[in-house]
């Protein structure tokens, strides 16, 4: 996504689909607590048109200053910055806004001047997670020649066993949910969520595990089970939700939210916190990877 430098040549498309999965993790990873938040939603109601332009050009500056001075490699022009950023403003627009319907908070009955608030507020946060996401997140040159050429050579860095993978799943899952399990938001979208929502969710969930573990290359990672084909693809990605499932069992157990709930109130919750969870797990299986190396 990011306009790269003039010395380097221009992005292949497979290198340019990387860099915008790179985006759409970034800016979930960062963001979902917020996108989970109730008051963020009630910013979006109350918030009037001059105080939506005020934040939108906000974080377009700061999307500027990021990518001017961290984001982007050194010898980048200020056109290249500004597109750049137009970009991740646009993605970050669009992601919340998909988040937000998948979730149920972008009703049909609600005007306009609230739909548009609502994506807008969300969007700020979202588009700042996509710019660091992209950034940060991404792997170097040698990292990406390292990774094509499978990332299993004789350099010591082999991925690591069965057993680590899942305890780091486990801790990325446990990182990321746990900032909006104990909230009164998990139960409001699980309770108004119909079962085409819910299977829309885990199916987003799954998507995302996949997208982050085998397609966005995370710098300093290695794809878990990739070697083994589109089998192996499957089986990771389906065991890395299930941790999350699992993750967000138990702390939803661990605050009380099955108190009370029926059995498909508590497994919607379930899938709820899934979400989070799933992109917490499989980022965490690549950046405590990493951290662990």
């Amino acid at each position: 996504m990011p306009a790269q430098a003039h010395q380097r040549p221009a992005p292949t498309p497979a290198q340019s689909l990387r860099e915008y999965a790179r985006g759409v993790a970034g800016g979930l990873l960062f963001s979902l607590p917020v996108l989970y938040t109730m008051e963020v939603w009630w910013t979006g109601f109350m918030a009037g048109p001059e105080r939506l332009l005020a934040g939108l050009a906000a974080t377009y500056a700061l999307l500027l200053l990021y990518n001017r001075f961290a984001g982007l490699h050194a010898s980048a022009s200020w056109r290249e910055v500004a597109i750049d950023s137009v970009e991740e403003m646009g993605l970050g627009l669009l992601l919340a806004a998909a988040l937000l319907w998948l979730l149920g908070e972008l009703s049909g009955d609600l005007h306009i001047d609230e739909l548009m608030g609502k994506i807008v507020i969300e969007g700020f946060f979202v588009a700042v997670g996509v710019s660091v996401g992209t950034a940060q997140l991404g792997a170097s040159g040698d990292d990406e020649e390292a990774n094509s050429q499978g990332m299993e050579g004789d350099d010591g860095n082999a991925p690591p066993a069965f057993g680590s993978q899942v305890g780091l799943a486990l801790c990325g899952a446990f990182l990321v949910a746990s900032n909006v399990a104990p909230t009164e938001e998990i139960v409001q979208i699980a309770s108004e969520a119909a079962l085409s929502r819910l299977l829309g969710i885990a199916a987003l969930s799954i998507a995302l595990t996949a997208l982050v573990l085998y397609f966005s290359d995370f710098r300093g990672g290695h794809a878990p089970d990739k070697h083994g084909g589109a089998l192996g693809v499957l089986r990771g990605t389906i065991v890395t939700y299930a941790i999350a499932l699992a993750a967000s069992a138990f702390l939803l157990w661990f605050f009380s939210r099955f108190e009370g709930a029926s059995l498909l109130l508590a497994c919607s919750q379930i899938v709820v916190l899934g979400l989070p969870a799933a992109v917490g797990a499989s980022a965490g299986r690549l950046l405590l990877q990493q951290a662990s190396q």
